[in-house]
């Protein structure tokens, strides 16, 4: 098939260059030229395990084309996805400002050739009816169908998720848009789930704010375990046992972070909102995720007391390993609360300190992990990075000033740094 992307991001550039490794012709549009020529050459404008190579190899064979030209690629596609950002906007709700410019956009260049446009983005129910209005209102004659369609992937493993989904959602009117997206999907050898438009947009948010949950509830059982002397690790096994609950998904910690998380659950708590369901579960959620940063600043407070003109390392910047992206990281609020209480920042990450650097100020940047805890009254971990399970704490221990360890990830043993002379600071322990 010819398909278009409008939005060359995570998911735009991911799905539109799997595609495209399938035998599709893909036109995936950015605005900026400096993305786009960079992609014409082959690269990538952020990082991505396997993406590179992906892309470099399908716009050697012609058949992924970045483009800034809408007018390229819209009038030659069977199926347009729009899958531009939908970041946090007015009360917590998604801003899908992207998502209806691309709509008002693309509209005149389509024409009385039957195509789908489909929403990729994440979006809230109703949002396909508002692209469906603006398309007519902009282009009445234009002969078109909009379903959704949303993307289940991850940071750091998006290629292998676009490759090899769980399932394929797609949410469609008529059974002619659905055959279309049906064909396209079913060489990726997924499950395929019909549904109506509605409840395909639903899928998308209830399936990250379960994830979501999972997380600031064993957070919330962390704090407990921290309260009365327990351990979330044997909390973990001792549920993980049972068949309906399972060991997995549990990542006690500074709260859930990175781009889809902490902006779904936002916009999700909104909706409720918006249908008067005030008194909501993700409100609470969201309310409590965002208070994880400062309760862990509190704690290595209570220990070093004052924290003015203290030196605090932080390892570990993205809101997770295998990536440099620092949307959403709850690093960035943990750091940010360091510096209210005085304390100055020393910091190093594998991949994150170029984006980390247009995020935070007054941060000292450190070229490896030794540099970052020299001089250091405490030594933050707080992403898992693998390069950072195999540390030579004997020479971190020389270098530092102080000896607290927060363990945010729950990395190391307690036990063995505590007989190397270092103050250990856990996630419920």
């Amino acid at each position: 098939m010819n398909l278009t992307f409008l939005g060359a991001g995570y998911v735009g550039l991911t799905s539109g260059a799997v595609f495209a490794d399938l035998g599709n012709k893909v036109w995936v549009v950015r605005r900026s030229k400096d993305k786009v020529e960079l992609m014409r050459r082959g690269k990538v404008p952020f990082f991505e395990p396997g993406l590179e190579e992906l892309v470099a190899r399908n716009v050697s064979a012609g058949r992924l084309i970045p483009t800034t030209n809408y007018a390229e690629a819209v009038p030659n596609s069977e199926v347009i996805f729009i899958s531009v950002g939908t970041p946090i906007g007015k009360n917590g709700g998604a801003d899908l400002s992207q998502v209806f410019t691309a709509a008002r956009t693309l509209a005149p260049l389509l024409s009385e050739k039957f195509a789908v446009v489909v929403d990729k983005s994440t979006v809230p129910p109703g949002t396909a009816r508002k692209v469906t209005k603006i398309i007519k209102e902009e282009n009445p004659q234009a002969n078109f169908e909009v379903c959704s369609c949303p993307e289940f992937l991850r940071e750091g493993y998006a290629v292998a998720d676009t490759r090899k989904p769980d399932r394929v959602v797609i949410g469609a009117d008529s059974e002619r848009a659905f055959k279309i997206l049906k064909k396209l999907h079913e060489p990726l050898g997924a499950p395929i789930i019909k549904t109506s438009v509605p409840s395909a947009e639903i899928i998308k948010y209830t399936a990250n704010a379960y994830l979501a949950l999972r997380i600031g509830f064993i957070d919330q059982v962390a704090n407990l375990c921290e309260a009365v002397g327990a351990d979330i690790k044997d909390i973990i096994k001792g549920i993980g046992l049972d068949k309906r609950i399972g060991s997995h998904y549990w990542y006690p910690g500074i709260g859930y972070g990175g781009y889809c998380f902490p902006k779904d659950v936002s916009a999700f708590a909104a909706l409720f909102e918006k249908y008067n369901e005030r008194d909501n579960l993700f409100s609470k959620l969201d309310q409590l995720n965002r208070a994880r940063p400062a309760h862990y600043v509190e704690k290595i407070k209570d220990i070093l007391g004052d924290l003015s003109g203290k030196i605090v390392g932080v390892l570990g910047l993205t809101a997770k390993p295998g990536t440099d992206d620092m949307r959403g990281s709850q690093a960035v609020p943990f750091i940010e609360f360091l510096q209210k209480e005085g304390a100055r920042v020393k910091a190093f990450d594998p991949l994150g300190m170029e984006n980390a650097q247009k995020i935070l100020s007054e941060v000292e940047f450190c070229p490896d992990v030794y540099e970052a805890a020299s001089d250091a009254d405490a030594l933050c971990i707080l992403c898992e990075w693998e390069e950072f399970s195999d540390l030579n704490w004997k020479e971190i221990k020389s270098k530092m000033k102080g000896n607290l360890i927060f363990d945010a990830k729950g990395m190391f043993d307690p036990e063995k740094l505590s007989a190397l002379g270092f103050r250990y600071l856990g996630v419920g322990r």
